[in-house]
């Protein structure tokens, strides 16, 4: 099932400036996503980025990658402008792999992928795997997904879903519900091109703003994503100079 591995890339970012091109053991961080992404079954890797520094960086590194605007709202507009300046047909599979993933598992880019393609009612697709901690589970940080009978996502929410009514809740947190175990979203996504393109022209939901979960405008809009759960954690994405700071030891120790 051949699918593309489109990978947004945006320079400014106010925790860490200039993050794609962060090095990472001597590469920028956005190439080390794009390699991960190469040992994938995706026919096709491109970045779509905001500056021409990040098209250089990968082009030195034998990475494809576009220029586009700088005035997109979300990555997701990015990714409109990507496919379009593609020409990728509508049925095109296509999954967001996230710029600041260097340790992105190509398995997981593959499941997400399959998910989509098996799925011919949705028009995304995700990832999601067991939570098991009370802390995680009461992090408004780590987002939750419920699903339905399928395997779509019914919804996603920073609050602790679903709520075990009689259960105690323990000192660390609220109470783990044990069947079915709660799950945490993974920040990765599988798209139809033609559904992608369309996505920014859907009216923002107001459950997306209150929530600050853009995934919410799809069910909003009744659109279905299927959900692969993973029997494993992602790994660490990086979002600060800490997050940085721990990959680079990572790659050090390698």
């Amino acid at each position: 099932m051949p699918f593309i591995v489109l990978i947004p890339a945006r320079l400014a970012s106010t925790r860490l400036p200039d993050k794609p091109l962060a090095d990472i053991a001597g590469v920028p961080m956005v190439v080390r996503v794009a390699q991960r992404a190469q040992a994938s079954g995706a026919s096709r890797i491109v970045v779509a980025a905001d500056d021409a520094r990040i098209v250089e960086a990968c082009a030195a590194h034998g990475i494809d990658a576009l220029l586009t605007r700088t005035d997109h709202p979300s990555g997701s507009d990015r990714l409109a402008e990507a496919c379009t300046r593609l020409a990728l047909p509508d049925d095109a599979v296509v999954v967001n792999v996230q710029g600041d993933e260097p340790l992105i598992d190509p398995a997981l880019i593959d499941a997400v992928a399959a998910e989509l393609a098996a799925q011919p009612d949705a028009v995304m697709s995700t990832a999601a795997h067991a939570i098991d901690t009370s802390t995680d589970f009461g992090n408004p940080n780590v987002v939750k997904v419920v699903l339905d009978a399928r395997g779509f996502a019914l919804y996603f929410s920073r609050a602790p879903i679903p709520w075990w009514r009689d259960a105690r809740a323990s000192t660390d947190g609220p109470a783990l519900p044990t069947a079915p175990a709660p799950l945490r979203h993974i920040g990765i996504y599988g798209y139809r091109a033609g559904f992608i393109r369309k996505f920014p022209t859907l009216a923002p939901a107001p459950i997306e703003a209150t929530e600050a979960l853009e995934q919410l405008r799809a069910l909003w809009h009744g659109f279905r994503i299927a959900v692969h759960v993973s029997d494993h954690r992602p790994g660490p994405g990086i979002d600060t100079p800490d997050d940085l700071a721990r990959v680079r030891a990572l790659f050090a120790g390698r």
